[in-house]
């Protein structure tokens, strides 16, 4: 493979979510159900060289019968890998939506979903969702059980960059342990910041939102890095965005804000 990385969203689907946390597929177009969220699944693959790296992990099988790890091999495929051949996760925070495919239940029983990958957390995350794990439903908690014993964990320190031209950096908002994670070779420069900049909606926006735990702190660091991908080139991926989620901010108008350029991938 040349020196050039090849980054895909590995779209998983966009789905109704209501209070019963089932994930009820819907189509790109569609309105959610009432009272309920539309939400998209992207995990990022970054193909480089040696390393075959994931962006969160997305759904797998755990949120009801229309969510299933088959999507995640089928989207391997599409780019002539396995699930044998990721070799590097990293999670940008604990929600089980970037989390569950770690796992799965294809064959009746859990699994490690990508059997050759480390797996990269924050080890306070990891402490917390422990010492809380029991206030989650009985799939989420024999997930998280079987994940502490069988993945192979590898916890990320504040700033840190784990394998070449991955970076990561602390920054919180969304969740106390929350993460940005950063590909950067030469000009190939990316950034996924998991919820604090989930979507296209949150570009031009300053808001603070109902679900994050640190609204302020979110506000904060969404207009930070967007100011970073608009004055250093980082393309944006953007993981529940429902349509092109990876984009570059090319210009700024002090009247209208970014302008957005999708990105194919």
């Amino acid at each position: 493979m040349s020196n050039q990385p090849r980054v895909s969203a590995l779209y998983e689907g966009t789905f109704s979510v209501g209070k019963d946390k089932l994930f009820h597929r819907i189509e790109k177009s569609d309105s959610p159900n009432k009272g309920a969220l539309k939400l998209s699944i992207n995990p990022f693959m970054i193909q480089d060289g040696k390393h075959n790296i994931l962006f969160d992990a997305g759904i797998g099988d755990l949120f009801g019968k229309e969510t299933s790890i088959q999507i995640m091999f089928e989207n391997l495929e599409k780019h002539s890998l396995s699930e044998h051949d990721i070799t590097d996760i990293f999670i940008s925070h604990l929600h089980f939506d970037h989390i569950a495919g770690l796992a799965n239940r294809e064959h009746g029983f859990w699994e490690i979903t990508f059997p050759g990958a480390s797996v990269w957390v924050s080890e306070g995350g990891w402490n917390r969702l422990r010492e809380n794990i029991d206030q989650n439903s009985e799939d989420e908690i024999d997930l998280f059980h079987f994940l502490d014993s069988k993945a192979d964990l590898k916890f990320l320190s504040e700033k840190e960059k784990p394998i070449p031209n991955i970076r990561v950096e602390q920054i919180g908002g969304h969740t106390k342990f929350h993460y940005a994670l950063f590909y950067e070779n030469g000009d190939h420069k990316y950034m996924m910041a998991g919820d604090v900049l989930g979507s296209k909606g949150a570009v031009n926006r300053s808001y603070k939102a109902k679900y994050d735990e640190f609204p302020d702190q979110s506000m904060e660091k969404r207009e930070e890095l967007q100011k970073l991908a608009f004055e250093e080139g980082y393309t944006i991926m953007a993981y529940h965005e429902t349509n092109s989620p990876l984009f570059n901010l090319v210009s700024y108008d002090e009247t209208k804000g970014y302008k957005i350029d999708n990105v194919s991938g």
